[in-house]
């Protein structure tokens, strides 16, 4: 990867909010100057223009980063791999296309995000029903726009409502709002104080560059998953395929025993199949999502 100089970076002891103040003070691009930069970094290499393109799309990085916020994972972190999908997109973006760099660079962003998340387990691990894929991708949506902002369990009107409109059963939508709620924080929760009064997540995250990409919000992520999962599965054998299944794909994970005794081996062979199985499926997601231009190669 283009070495484009230093760039800040979120870290647990330092703080989100020292963070994003200081992204804040990066200033956005004017069409004109974005498009001189990108030329400058594709006939000239010019790592400044690169570090100027990158430094004015960090908001952006952390607005979609947030957006991932509810998956139980360091926030730090996954703003960390989003800034790294922003550096990708800077390197193979090209000004002639006739659009804007953020418009290119979400796809990226979430390309690097979704990798992470993908190596953490947390797209797969959480059942085979094509209605918890459904509320995995779009529970958080969905609450956004009947306004179930609060913590802890949905009120019964919310989740007849969410179970409606998804095509889901009531029990479904409050298992995984339980799931997502662990380690959530909210957009709304106060970071701090401009001296006229408490200052918020969400006006840290405001980024004139995020409407050109909403045009591309229809894209259906839970298809394509469910599709790269059931191809992948194809790399493992019966036995593998059963053991995983039962004792990662599922709300309620068999143990070692009852496999131990369902195949006649120790409970260690069982868990070295599980271990091998899901090794073997993590690596052939990994190689669909590049063949389909969802993860960022070096």
């Amino acid at each position: 990867m283009a070495n484009y100089g230093n760039l800040p970076a979120p870290t647990p002891e330092g703080g989100l909010n020292r963070y994003m103040q200081e992204i804040r003070k990066f200033p956005m691009l004017e069409p004109e100057e974005e498009y001189m930069l990108a030329k400058a970094w594709v006939e000239r290499e010019d790592t400044k223009a690169a570090h100027k393109m990158v430094t004015s799309h960090l908001r952006l990085a952390a607005k979609i980063a947030m957006g991932y916020r509810g998956y139980g994972l360091p926030q730090a972190e996954v703003i960390s791999e989003a800034n790294v999908g922003l550096m990708q997109a800077v390197k193979r973006f090209d000004p002639e296309k006739g659009f804007r760099l953020a418009t290119y660079a979400m796809w990226w962003i979430r390309a690097s995000i979704q990798e992470y998340i993908l190596r953490s387990w947390s797209l797969v691990k959480m059942g085979t029903t094509s209605g918890q894929k459904k509320l995995f991708f779009n529970l958080r949506k969905a609450k956004n726009r009947i306004g179930a902002l609060e913590d802890g369990d949905l009120r019964p009107e919310h989740v007849q409502k969410i179970a409606t409109d998804l095509g889901v059963t009531e029990d479904e939508v409050i298992s995984m709002n339980r799931r997502l709620s662990g380690g959530d924080a909210s957009l709304n929760a106060v970071i701090g104080s401009d001296g006229e009064g408490a200052t918020q997540w969400q006006d840290w995250l405001e980024d004139e560059d995020a409407d050109q990409a909403s045009d591309y919000e229809a894209k259906d992520e839970l298809d394509t998953r469910r599709e790269m999962l059931n191809q992948a599965m194809d790399v493992l054998n019966d036995r593998e395929k059963d053991i995983l299944m039962q004792r990662r794909l599922q709300d309620q994970a068999i143990t070692l025993e009852e496999l131990s005794g369902q195949y006649d081996v120790s409970r260690e062979r069982i868990r070295q199949i599980e271990v091998r199985a899901f090794e073997k499926l993590q690596k052939r997601m990994q190689e669909l999502a590049r063949e389909k231009g969802m993860l960022a190669t070096a």
